[in-house]
């Protein structure tokens, strides 16, 4: 999809019909922004919005991958009064991401959730075609590890954002985010895969 912005009408479609939904949010960054040059909505901002518009079960949202500069002391202070998991990128370097999966399925159980993944989760180096790029970042086996790591979990949606090829001349970026939504569609419930 485009930028970031294009998952707060989505979620808002999405708890219209199952209620409030459980969310693994790969990104570098938390989009929990409150305004960015006098206007709510933006790309900074989408989880912010599905917060106060009670569209996420806020205790099964997980964000993975978070990281970069802030003009906050404590950027994720937000995040966590909302009672969201926050997993700074700290948390996940030089190893696999399958005990980190195994505690988000648990926490997901079998309500309704939804993946939001944002290409600049992954560190530049993979995919430097993306408007906010931020060094020391995911690898795409980890960005493998958690979205395999969704199988079986009720999810009713997902997305991958932030894609802009016009950044990246090799087309790696593109090609890394149409391989990470096939493996979305792989996971979605009632398909089978060898």
């Amino acid at each position: 999809g485009g930028d970031h912005t294009i998952t707060y009408p989505i979620l808002q479609a999405l708890a219209a019909k199952h209620g409030p939904v459980g969310l693994v949010h790969v990104d570098a960054h938390t989009d929990t922004g409150d305004t960015a040059l006098g206007e709510k909505i933006y790309h900074g901002s989408p989880f912010r919005r599905c917060v106060e518009e009670g569209l996420l079960d806020c205790g099964r949202v997980v964000q993975i991958g978070i990281r970069g500069s802030s003009y906050d002391p404590d950027p994720h202070k937000y995040c966590r009064e909302q009672g969201f998991r926050v997993v700074p990128v700290e948390e996940c370097w030089m190893k696999s991401l399958e005990p980190l999966m195994r505690e988000v399925r648990a926490q997901m159980g079998d309500r309704p959730m939804y993946i939001s993944f944002d290409i600049d989760g992954l560190d530049p180096a993979y995919a430097p075609g993306t408007g906010t790029p931020e060094i020391a970042g995911l690898t795409p086996v980890q960005a493998l590890e958690i979205i395999r790591g969704c199988k079986g979990l009720n999810i009713v949606g997902c997305d991958l954002v932030e894609v802009a090829p016009m950044y990246d001349v090799s087309g790696n970026t593109a090609l890394l985010g149409a391989n990470l939504l096939f493996e979305m569609l792989c996971v979605l419930p009632g398909v089978k895969t060898l």
